[in-house]
C-alpha cells in the first residue's frame, strides 16, 4: 500500500465548464458513502490493532480526517479506495486548527480520543458555510458519560479518567453527535441510552463496522440506541463502506434534468425512497433493480412541494440538486428547508442562469422555467455547487463554475 505522505493531493481546479443542452446516458457506479467512512475512520482509533476499510471514496475530505488521525500518531495508507489504519501508537490528543479547520467531521475524532487517552484538545471545526452547526450536542453528551469540557481560545479541551454510561436525550437527531457519542459509549463502563438519535443509513454502518470490532449495540437505524460498553475493541480486518445516497441521488437527478436514460450501480434504492417517491410525482420513470436503479425522462417535470426532514425524509443534502430541477418544472414549487438555517446560498447563482426564485424564510418558491441560460457563477458549498452542475447540464450555452474545491471536498 502507498503511505499517506507520498500521495499526491486531488488537484484544486478553479473552475469547470460546462456545455449544456447534452443528454445523460450510460452507466455509473456509485462511490462509497463519504459521510459513512469519515465516522468509521475515526472509530478505527478505538481499536487495539488495524483495520481495513475499502470502498473508501477518493475525495478531500478523506484525506483531511486521515491527515489528522496520522498527526495524532496513527499508521495510515490509502491505496486502491482501500485504507489502511493502525492505531496502536496513537499517543497525541491534539486535533491543530490548520488540520480541523477544513472540515467539520474532524470533531468525529473526540469521542475516541478522551475513550482511549482520557483527553482531548480539538480546534472548532470548519467546513461548509450553511448555517449553525453548533457542537454543542457532542460536548453535552460527553459531559453526561462523566467528562469535563470547555471552550477555550478556539480550542474545545476535555478529559475524563473513565466514561461512565448514561441516558442521553439529543435536542435534535444529530448525525455526528449521535456518532461521536457511540464511539464513546462503547469503551464506557455500563450501558448508555441515546435518545432521539439519528436513524441515517451512515448510522448503522458505523454501528455494524463498532460491532465487529467487539461493541455491543442495539437499537441502531431507530430513534433509541443502546450501547453496553466493553473494555476493549479490536481492529476489524474488513469492512466494506456503504454506498454514498446522497451522489446517487444527485445522478438520478442529473440524469432526469437532461431527459436521459442512466443506470446507477452499486446502489440501495431503500436508502432513496423519499427521493424516488418525490422523482415520480414529478414525471421521472424510475425503477428499482437488485443494487441498482435506472432513470429516464422523456418530458418536462411537474412542479411538487419538498420539505427536508432527518432520515427517512428527503435529504437536506439533495435540497440544492432538487431546487435546480424544480427550476425547470411546469408550475410553482416550494421547498421548505427544516434542517440548515442557511442553505439558500445557491439561489442567487441560480437566478443567475434564468431561475425563478424567491425566499421566504426557510422556504423558497420556485417559478419554473422551460429554459435556464449558462452563465458564470460560484458554489458557495458543497450540495449547491453540485445544484450548479445539474443546472448546467440542462441549461444553453456554456456554464463557468467558479470556487469548485467544495466539491473535490
Amino acid at each position: 500500500m502507498e503511505k499517506l505522505d507520498k500521495l499526491k493531493s486531488i488537484t484544486e481546479k478553479d473552475a469547470l465548464l460546462i456545455n449544456g443542452g447534452h443528454v445523460l446516458q450510460g452507466e455509473i457506479s456509485i462511490s462509497g458513502a463519504k459521510n459513512s467512512a469519515l465516522p468509521i475512520i475515526a472509530a478505527a482509533l478505538l481499536g487495539n490493532s488495524p483495520s481495513i476499510i475499502k470502498n473508501v471514496p477518493y475525495l478531500l475530505d478523506i484525506f483531511t480526517i486521515l491527515k489528522v488521525i496520522s498527526h495524532l500518531g496513527v499508521k495510515v495508507e490509502f491505496k486502491d479506495n482501500e485504507v489502511y489504519i493502525d492505531p496502536r501508537n496513537l499517543n497525541n490528543y491534539i486535533a491543530p486548527y490548520e488540520l480541523v479547520k477544513k472540515m467539520r467531521a474532524s470533531i468525529l475524532v473526540m469521542g475516541p480520543l478522551l475513550a482511549k487517552l482520557g483527553k482531548a484538545r480539538i480546534a472548532l471545526p470548519g467546513g461548509c458555510a450553511i448555517g449553525s452547526r453548533p457542537v454543542d450536542l457532542h460536548l453535552s453528551g460527553f459531559e453526561l458519560l462523566g467528562a469535563e469540557v470547555h471552550v477555550d481560545q478556539g480550542y474545545i479541551e476535555a478529559q475524563v479518567d473513565k466514561f461512565i454510561g448514561n441516558y442521553i436525550y439529543l435536542d435534535i437527531p444529530s448525525v455526528g453527535a449521535t456518532e461521536n457519542l457511540m464511539m464513546a459509549a462503547s469503551l464506557a463502563e455500563g450501558e448508555t441510552t441515546i435518545e432521539n438519535a439519528a436513524r441515517e443509513p451512515e448510522i448503522v454502518d458505523l454501528a455494524n463496522f463498532l460491532k465487529k470490532m467487539g461493541a455491543k449495540i442495539k437499537g441502531d437505524g431507530t430513534d433509541i440506541i443502546y450501547i453496553e460498553g466493553v473494555k476493549n475493541l479490536k481492529g476489524v480486518s474488513c469492512h466494506r463502506v456503504i454506498p454514498d445516497r446522497i451522489e446517487g441521488g444527485t445522478y438520478m437527478i442529473a440524469g432526469a434534468i437532461t431527459k436521459g436514460d442512466i443506470v446507477l450501480q452499486n446502489i440501495d434504492s431503500m436508502f432513496l425512497h423519499a427521493v424516488i417517491v418525490k422523482l415520480r410525482k414529478m414525471g421521472v420513470t424510475v425503477k428499482e433493480g437488485d443494487n441498482c436503479i435506472r432513470v429516464s425522462s422523456k418530458q418536462r417535470p411537474l412542479a411538487i412541494d419538498v420539505k427536508t426532514l432527518p432520515y427517512p425524509g428527503f435529504p437536506t443534502d439533495l435540497q440544492a440538486q432538487m431546487m435546480a430541477f424544480l427550476s425547470t418544472a411546469d408550475g410553482i414549487s416550494i421547498i421548505t428547508e427544516t434542517i440548515f438555517d442557511n442553505r439558500f446560498m445557491h439561489v442567487g447563482e441560480l437566478e443567475r442562469m434564468g431561475a425563478d426564485i424567491r425566499t421566504e424564510g426557510h422556504s423558497a418558491i420556485i417559478r419554473g422555467v422551460s429554459h435556464l441560460s449558462g452563465a458564470e457563477v460560484s458554489a458557495h458549498d458543497l450540495r449547491g455547487g453540485a445544484a450548479l452542475i445539474i443546472a448546467g447540464l440542462f441549461a444553453d450555452g456554456i456554464t463557468k463554475i467558479n470556487d469548485i474545491y467544495h466539491m473535490d471536498r
